[in-house]
């Protein structure tokens, strides 16, 4: 006979019962005396998947780290670059840097750093041109030969130029950025110099006044800055450009302030003597008469490279104008600019004019064209195979007409043809 052991098996909830302590308690305390109190509901205990969730939703405190963060931990490269960013005033670090890391530092650098620092360490244009966009809020970079450098280190120096007070700015000031520009500088273009201070004179006592006289006093000189310790450093340059009067000047309104004086002249043609690379010199609205219009143009003879000059809107007479067409027969120029000058206008015995057979062209037709617009004595004016443009001829012939019409008027005029007896008006009493 075969004995059957029973498996033990699960217990089963079925049959077995298992009874939560808090029911017995509510069972003892129902039979005593029942007081009211506030039910707390019990946790629930979730068995699903999300039941960790649901556990940390029940907790009451949660432990927190205010600088604890998600983002991932610096690179060291990125640590490094910041560090040689900040400290690049005083350790500038670049060309040992990998290309991407040299950008990544460019791109961090601030615009305002010493010009003694980044001059001749940084070349890169999109520096510059942050440079430039944070100085100067309109940047024509074209008319700086495309280069944000070049426009950076041109503009700062001509405004360094244009705020110049003789006498009182301390020249280091332009000639210390000379060693940091000279090869980024290619033209200067000054639309005011500034004159001396000059302060009142402090009163004499009279012992003094009796024993000196007043034209013993020395005259405040006008003089300009000087560039040709500038010029002379600036290897690359090929134009200039220069105005010699100044700008918003207000109640302060003197002629003095667009005087440029002798020793202006003596000393800026001294300087574009010297300049061999210079291309384009252009000496604007500066009150340029004959005489000093002789001493620039003197030195500008047999220069190596110059191709335009612009004296134009200044006091250029028929002198100044001989010495300039001497300097065709001796340069290499291609341009040359005299318009709103005193060509012709000043002559007041020339009556005939021939220039036929001349290759004179456009531009120089231009030039005669403007010459006759103040002239009231020339009659003839001789132009036949010179080249000029139809319209200046034209407009050339409708000077000479009114010229030739007041010549008649003041032939007809009875003045003229009165005995001074007669010519006297009341003086000469009718009998």
């Amino acid at each position: 006979m075969q004995e059957s052991t029973p498996a033990p098996s699960a217990p089963s909830r079925s049959f077995i019962s298992i009874q939560d302590p808090s029911s017995t308690t509510d069972q003892v305390l129902s039979s005593g005396p029942q007081f009211s109190k506030p039910s707390v509901p019990p946790p629930v205990k979730s068995r699903g998947p999300n039941s960790g969730a649901g556990a940390r939703r029940l907790r009451r405190i949660i432990a927190e780290d205010a600088e604890w963060s998600l983002a991932i931990v610096p690179l060291l490269t990125e640590l490094c670059i910041q560090n040689i960013v900040k400290n690049f005033p005083n350790n500038p670090i670049l060309t040992q840097l990998l290309p991407e890391h040299q950008q990544k530092v460019l791109n961090d650098l601030s615009p305002d750093l010493p010009l003694a620092v980044t001059a001749n360490l940084i070349h890169d244009e999109s520096y510059w041109r942050r440079c430039c966009v944070h100085r100067w809020p309109v940047c024509h970079v074209d008319s700086h030969g495309g280069s944000w450098k070049s426009m950076f280190f041109e503009r700062h120096l001509e405004n360094l130029l244009k705020h110049f007070i003789p006498g009182t700015t301390d020249p280091a000031v332009i000639l210390d950025l000379l060693p940091l520009c000279r090869n980024y500088v290619h033209r200067i273009r000054v639309d005011q110099f500034l004159p001396p201070v000059h302060l009142p004179p402090t009163p004499r006592s009279e012992d003094q006044s009796d024993s000196g006289s007043e034209g013993e006093m020395e005259e405040p000189t006008r003089d300009h800055y000087q560039l040709n310790d500038l010029v002379a450093g600036l290897s690359q340059l090929e134009e200039l450009d220069l105005v010699y009067r100044v700008k918003d000047c207000g109640m302060n309104f003197e002629w003095n302030l667009f005087l440029f004086t002798y020793r202006d002249c003596h000393s800026l043609a001294a300087t574009i003597k010297a300049c061999h690379t210079l291309k384009i010199f252009r000496l604007t609205r500066s009150k340029v008469d004959d005489d000093k219009a002789r001493i620039l143009i003197r030195s500008l003879l047999d220069h190596p490279a110059l191709e335009e000059l612009d004296l134009s809107h200044n006091l250029i007479g028929d002198r100044g104008v001989r010495a300039a067409a001497k300097l065709l027969n001796h340069s290499r120029l291609r341009v040359l600019n005299l318009a709103n000058n005193q060509v012709l206008s000043v002559n007041t015995t020339l009556t005939s004019i021939n220039l036929s057979c001349n290759h004179i062209g456009l531009d120089g037709g231009k030039q005669l064209l403007e010459g006759m617009s103040d002239n009231r004595t020339l009659l003839e004016f001789d132009l036949r195979l010179s080249d000029v443009a139809q319209e200046s001829e034209y407009l050339i012939g409708q000077a000479l007409c009114a010229n030739r019409e007041a010549a008649r008027q003041r032939g007809l005029d009875a003045s003229h043809f009165m005995s001074p007896l007669t010519a006297k008006g009341p003086e000469n009493p009718s009998r």
